[in-house]
């Protein structure tokens, strides 16, 4: 199974484009950053314009359209020393590298990609010392960009730092790389046995949080990396959004829940599409999302419908309960402020809301028509 994967940064490079598509691609390409691979897409149907893994990673000029914000739920307010968020009081993240396996044209961190982006740390030692510094830390997730994209030897010196720290109990590394090049893993057996040394030698747990969309990226090669991974005794979860026109169907996302549970990694969590600038064609609507999540979930197994659908939301992670005939339901899952911790909120519907603060903004709108109604 051993492959060498051609990474690909211009779109002249793939031949199943026209000249004329590259042309009309060339102004968003030269906004939001580009990247793919020959194995990545091998999976595209090419004869189908909206072929779900196409739009995973080929651009559209969709994304041109003014919508969202950059940085959509405002994580550089929660940016402690460079290349380290800390939102959460037993949760770190470290910003390890500011490349992925390939660009997806729905990231909600694009703006790492751009030339003028400075939130990455080359070095990580200042996070690593504010780790230290913090014993209410008890995981690190390294983030980014993808971390598997860094050399072994990178990572290694990495986990050996975070290793040394005794309140550091779980590391997390959050990663599509066993989708869009499963030969990372394959064939780094050195990469398998820093792996198994973590999870064996330190006392301490390693969990790796895939990001399969669509149930085309579950190949053979990606279910070999992912037994390979399971195989070091690191604990494998999935997490995704739900995008229009990738996985917002029933019978896309049963299958693709479910077969990730059959192949132990469990869903974790299914995003609501974050409003970042270019996403508008891959946000669903959230009250229609709802029925949707909750359609799916009554035909899986509890290890499958266990997945929660959340927001990753500037204040906290907030888990979309459900509605009523004229009401939605929230409740904080994390809160960054701890006044907020498991709170429960109850709003009059939006059946056109994409995000937590379309019903926020509106309840002054709403006391108005209320106080209109008891005159």
């Amino acid at each position: 199974m051993k492959r060498k994967v051609k990474y690909i940064t211009k779109l002249e490079f793939i031949d199943k484009l026209d000249e004329k598509e590259r042309q009309e691609l060339k102004e968003v390409t030269e906004k939001f950053a580009f990247r793919t691979n020959d194995y990545y897409n091998s999976l595209i149907n090419w004869d189908d314009p909206e072929d779900p893994i196409r739009r995973i990673v080929i651009p559209t000029t969709e994304e041109l359209d003014v919508w969202g914000k950059l940085d959509a739920s405002n994580e550089s307010k929660y940016m402690k020393v460079h290349g380290l968020e800390h939102k959460y009081p037993d949760t770190a993240l470290l910003l390890v590298t500011d490349v992925c396996g390939i660009y997806c044209r729905f990231c909600f961190r694009k703006r790492l990609f751009m030339n003028d982006n400075d939130e990455v740390a080359r070095d990580v030692s200042e996070g690593l010392e504010y780790i230290r510094n913090h014993p209410e830390i008890n995981n690190v997730l390294l983030t980014g960009g993808d971390p598997l994209v860094l050399a072994t030897f990178k990572l290694e010196k990495i986990f050996k730092a975070l290793a040394e720290i005794p309140h550091v109990r779980i590391v997390r590394i959050g990663s599509k790389m066993l989708a869009v090049n499963p030969f990372r893993v394959i064939d780094d057996p050195d990469l398998l046995d820093l792996f198994k040394w973590f999870n064996t030698e330190t006392g301490k747990k390693l969990y790796l949080m895939n990001h399969f969309n669509h149930p085309r990226e579950l190949t053979k090669e990606a279910r070999k990396a992912v037994e390979l991974v399971q195989l070091t005794g690191t604990t494998l979860t999935n997490q995704t959004p739900i995008l229009k026109g990738i996985n917002d169907s029933p019978e896309v996302l049963r299958e693709l829940l479910e077969e990730l549970s059959f192949i132990g990694v469990p869903p974790y969590y299914v995003f609501q599409c974050r409003p970042t600038a270019g996403n508008k064609t891959y946000s669903t609507k959230i009250e229609e999302t709802i029925d949707l999540v909750e359609a799916v979930r009554a035909k899986m197994s509890g290890l499958a419908a266990r997945v929660r659908y959340v927001m990753s939301h500037e204040t906290g992670k907030i888990e979309i309960l459900g509605k009523t005939e004229d009401l939605i339901f929230f409740r904080y899952h994390r809160a960054a402020d701890p006044e907020n911790a498991g709170k429960f909120m109850v709003f009059k519907r939006n059946p056109e809301a994409h995000w937590f603060d379309d019903y926020t903004e509106k309840i002054d709108e709403y006391k108005v028509e209320m106080e209109e109604e008891l005159v």
